[in-house]
């Protein structure tokens, strides 16, 4: 079947072949599909989802909607390169978590499922460490045999961490691995996390450890959220704020300049800096 992919936007994790599409096609130039599965990872993107279905329905036979967004579950296998950039790769969905923030759960609703693993060096599992052990180990035997270092962009659960993980990834030289600061009961976890992963060559200077910081929910405030930064930063992770989008309200102005700025560590640096050395740190 010849068949695009459409998407409302463009990401760093979006696939970058010939029949892949972003937006709106053009009249003229684009051409005509057996069919058209449009792509939504994001619910704000829904509206536009929909208006694209539309403008899409003059080059196909058919056009599907779907992805994360509609809150369906997920079925079947991961496919690399389908919907993901190739080299990204999901050996499990679901977590057994259930976070108020969040829809994985509330998606996925048969709890985690372990996936065939399918070689690919960015892992974005909801929560791989709630795997069984066995499909872990396996995991990281397929990373030995990647051509890139291995990058953890799903959101490790700090409380699950044990040593034998933290030597794997040392053994696979991983690149970047990603944490997460959703609650308050998250804290003490991160803070172990971060007590433990220097022995195995992982720390705050070598900017391997980063950590989402989730900020701009229902009573949250700036001066909260800049707090929740700090306690990542004396905790030995670099912050990425994740704004919370999820009451369909429009952030203010505050809001959207605060996350944009803590999500980019080359911005923030010295300020980081600042605050891990006030720790006595550096």
């Amino acid at each position: 079947m010849n068949l695009a992919r459409v998407f409302p936007r463009k990401t760093k994790q979006s696939p970058d072949d010939a029949k892949a599409f972003f937006g709106f096609p053009d009249i003229k130039t684009t051409p005509y599909f057996d069919a058209v599965d449009i792509s939504v990872a994001f619910t704000y993107d829904i509206p536009k989802a929909e208006q694209m279905a539309e403008r899409w329905r003059h080059h196909t036979a058919s056009v599907r909607m779907g992805g994360p967004a509609f809150g369906r579950p997920s079925v079947g296998e991961f496919e690399p390169g389908k919907y993901v950039k190739k080299g990204i790769t999901f050996t499990s969905r679901g977590c057994p978590n259930k976070c108020w923030f969040c829809s994985v759960w509330k998606r996925e609703t048969d709890g985690l499922r372990e996936l065939a693993i399918k070689d690919g060096w960015v892992v974005g599992d909801d929560n791989l460490l709630a795997c069984s052990d066995g499909h872990i180990k396996s995991v990281f035997s397929m990373l030995h045999r990647q051509p890139q270092r291995p990058r953890f962009l799903g959101g490790l659960e700090a409380r699950l961490l044990k040593d034998w993980h933290c030597e794997a990834m040392k053994t696979v030289k991983t690149e970047v691995m990603y944490f997460a600061y959703d609650t308050k009961d998250d804290l003490d976890p991160l803070r172990a996390a971060g007590e433990l992963l220097p022995n195995y060559g992982f720390n705050w200077s070598s900017k391997k450890l980063m950590c989402y910081v989730l900020m701009g929910y229902k009573g949250d405030t700036i001066d909260a959220a800049h707090k929740r930064i700090e306690n990542t930063v004396r905790a030995g992770f670099w912050p990425l704020a994740m704004l919370w989008r999820g009451d369909k309200e429009e952030k203010e102005k505050t809001w959207l300049d605060f996350s944009r700025y803590w999500a980019r560590p080359p911005l923030y640096f010295r300020e980081a800096q600042r605050i891990y050395w006030l720790q006595g740190l550096i």
